[in-house]
């Protein structure tokens, strides 16, 4: 298996999984700040432009949720996804509320912070995004009392997804309000299996082009 990818991006989700799998796979980094998203050989593995990209085979997947989801269903003897159908669906069922409500206004604020040109940044679209995420971030909270993981007593897809989205809330001083998820977060990167963190792998990137 190939996985393209770029330091901070949601190329670590589709890392964690491999890594918790003990999957061999090659890592092909796409620089994105250079352009490498935007050339016709990258485009024609991911028509978006974006990261991260998995192949096996002949199969080219995109969506690093959908990602998560292959890979675990490719091994299902390490429990990323349970086998049990009830349980299996509490795992899609958090999977798709970190993406949704917790991951979509992490991307408004970058948006208007640096991804945007300058003239098209709404600063009060942060703020009402800051709002977004704490509304959202205080269920997962409640949800937290007594777990170790989001779902079950093992790693699931949905950790590999949501611990990732931790560490981005927290280089954006969100989590402050909530002591559960700074220490679930804390748990899934003390993990041997855990990828980068953001902020280190933003050094790298800087020291790289400095």
């Amino acid at each position: 298996m190939k996985l393209y990818g770029f330091g901070p991006t949601r190329s670590l989700r589709a890392q964690w999984a491999l890594r918790e799998l003990g999957a061999e796979f090659e890592f092909i980094p796409v620089n994105l700040a250079a352009g490498e998203g935007r050339t016709p050989e990258f485009l024609r593995l991911n028509p978006a432009g974006k990261l991260p990209v998995l192949v096996d085979g002949d199969l080219v997947l995109t969506e690093s949720a959908a990602i998560v989801f292959y890979l675990a269903e490719k091994y299902p003897g390490h429990g990323l996804l349970p086998s049990d159908l009830e349980t299996r669906a509490q795992v899609y069922r958090w999977t798709l509320f970190a993406m949704t409500e917790l991951e979509q206004p992490l991307w408004r604020m970058a948006r208007h912070a640096f991804l945007y040109p300058e003239d098209k940044r709404l600063p009060a679209d942060i703020e009402l995004a800051r709002g977004d995420f704490r509304d959202m971030a205080a269920v997962l909270e409640r949800h937290m009392e007594g777990r170790t993981y989001i779902v079950g007593d093992t790693v699931t897809a949905a950790d590999c997804v949501t611990a990732y989205l931790m560490d981005w809330a927290n280089e954006e001083d969100l989590l402050g309000d909530f002591p559960r998820l700074r220490a679930y977060m804390d748990r899934m990167y003390a993990r041997p299996a855990a990828p980068q963190r953001i902020a280190q792998a933003f050094a790298e990137i800087q020291a790289a082009s400095a």
